[in-house]
């Protein structure tokens, strides 16, 4: 049995389509789930493997596309780039923020003529600011002179100051991010474990749906927690139950 959520909060969670030992099995998790999250996450590995046609695949079925590849490089080179991700239709898209002000405000500018010229809505643009794969040690390996949570905001602010709609961070900084950059500023958030899932689970640092909305997260990216359930598209009904709680605490939606 399902739980009742309501529509901005299924809107809300991306499915981590890292799924599938092919195209058609990763459509598969498409047919399951489109009526049950509001978008499903591309990243480098299933468009290198699938190209555009997964795109258009998901989006045949009705799903939105969160169009994981974090561009990184010139400014015309990302700006073209990003054209070429509001010609696919993807919902949202990303980039990296240390590719610096002026290739995030070229990639603004780029999304923003597109819409305008073709008369089509203006798909999410977001800046990954500091991986979470990396700490402290390994940002002043690469030359970095500040902590990560320093970084991360310093990041966001600079996104924010190129007109970009928001940034991927960890819940571990959404609080931070939040206070810094305001209520419209939107936070995207990976590294989610369904309550259900926490017991036992051998990750040091296990962020509950409910805690990432509450502490400022907008959208929540998954993975294991529905595929690895016995019923994915009841986990799913179960997260974005838990994501509208979070929502009322904090007054949103």
């Amino acid at each position: 049995m399902t739980t009742t959520v309501n529509k901005p909060s299924r809107e809300g969670l991306i499915f981590a389509l890292d799924v599938g030992g092919s195209l058609e099995e990763s459509l598969v998790w498409v047919d399951r789930l489109w009526d049950h999250v509001g978008m499903f996450k591309v990243g480098k590995e299933s468009f290198v493997r699938y190209g555009t046609e997964i795109v258009r695949q998901i989006q045949a079925r009705g799903g939105k596309v969160f169009l994981d590849l974090k561009f990184h490089d010139i400014p015309n080179t990302v700006a073209r780039a990003a054209e070429a991700a509001c010609e696919l239709g993807v919902a949202m898209f990303n980039l990296h923020a240390s590719g610096g002000k002026q290739m995030m405000a070229e990639t603004v500018g780029a999304i923003r003529r597109f819409a305008d010229q073709t008369g089509t809505p203006r798909p999410i643009l977001l800046a990954v600011t500091v991986l979470t794969s990396l700490n402290d040690d390994d940002l002043k390996r690469v030359g970095f002179t500040k902590g990560t949570r320093e970084t991360v905001l310093d990041l966001a602010r600079l996104a924010q100051d190129a007109g970009v709609s928001g940034v991927v961070a960890s819940a571990a900084e959404a609080a931070a991010i939040r206070k810094a950059c305001g209520e419209t500023f939107l936070i995207v958030t990976p590294g989610i474990r369904a309550a259900k899932a926490v017991a036992g689970d051998d990750q040091k640092r296990i962020v509950t749906p409910f805690a990432a909305v509450r502490d400022g997260s907008d959208y929540l990216v998954v993975g294991r927690p529905i595929s690895q359930a016995a019923d994915p598209a009841a986990a799913a009904d179960e997260i974005a139950a838990e994501m509208a709680r979070g929502f009322a605490l904090r007054g949103g939606n």
